[in-house]
This record gives C-alpha cells, structure tokens and sequence, in this order.
C-alpha cells in the first residue's frame, strides 16, 4: 500500500477538501481493499489486499460521543446529504456518531459501507449505481 497517498487522502477528508467518490478513488489507486472508521477510538484503520494496514489519526474538534440508541432513519439522511449535498466528513461524522454509529467499514471493491451500533446494529449502504440486482 502506497501509506503517504493514504495519509494525504486521510488529512484532506478531515480538513473536507475531497469527496467520498474521490477518496474512494486515491484509495483503491493506494491499495487500499477496505477501511474502518472507529468513532470511539478515533482513528482510521486501512487494509491492503496484501494484508498491510495503516492507521491514521482521527482528530476531528467538538465530536460528541456516541450515542446509545442507533437511528438508523437518521443515519440514513445524512448518508442521504452526502451524497447529495456533497456534505464534508466532519459535519457527517457528527451526524453518525449522535445516530448511535459507532464506527463503520468501507468495503472498496465490494461498494457498500457497514455502519454498527453500540450493540451491534447494523445498516449496509450501498455505493449510488452499485446495490446488486434483486432476484425475482
């Protein structure tokens, strides 16, 4: 994994420079298969196809914890602002984590993001264009 490329991408979602596509791109151009976001320890987790990680700091001012109870109905608009809005990372951070979002996964190359719960809830969110097709 290319770690500066992964680094720059990390400090220019929390100054909100960069868009979610965008970071999905130098991500997946870094090596980059999958990543956690972890609310609680605040930092971000990266992992390579080739079983190498990088951690990066999560240094995002005036967060509040998280909440206790998940709501998903809420977590589910400011997924909705994202991706229509265009919202930046800390304002959706915030958002999440006082929808009861403890942290989540991004899946690159499987284009879904698993958002869990204080007691293990769950919400999958699919890229835009990439749910996988229902069965009849």
């Amino acid at each position: 994994m290319d770690t500066s490329l992964i680094y720059k991408t990390a400090l220019q979602t929390l100054a909100g420079t960069i868009s979610f596509p965008e970071v999905v791109g130098a991500l997946l151009g870094a090596g980059v298969h999958y990543y956690q976001v972890d609310y609680v320890g605040l930092r971000k987790t990266f992992y390579g196809a080739d079983g190498a990680v990088a951690v990066t700091p999560l240094t995002v001012e005036g967060l509040p914890t998280v909440a206790e109870f998940f709501d998903a109905p809420a977590l589910k608009a400011a997924i909705i602002d994202s991706q229509r809005n265009g919202q930046t990372f800390r304002d959706f951070s915030r958002r999440a984590m006082s929808a009861g979002v403890q942290g989540y996964y991004a899946f690159l190359k499987g284009k879904r993001v698993m958002y869990l719960g204080r007691m293990g809830e769950q919400h999958i969110e699919w890229f835009p264009g990439s749910a996988p097709a229902q069965s009849s």
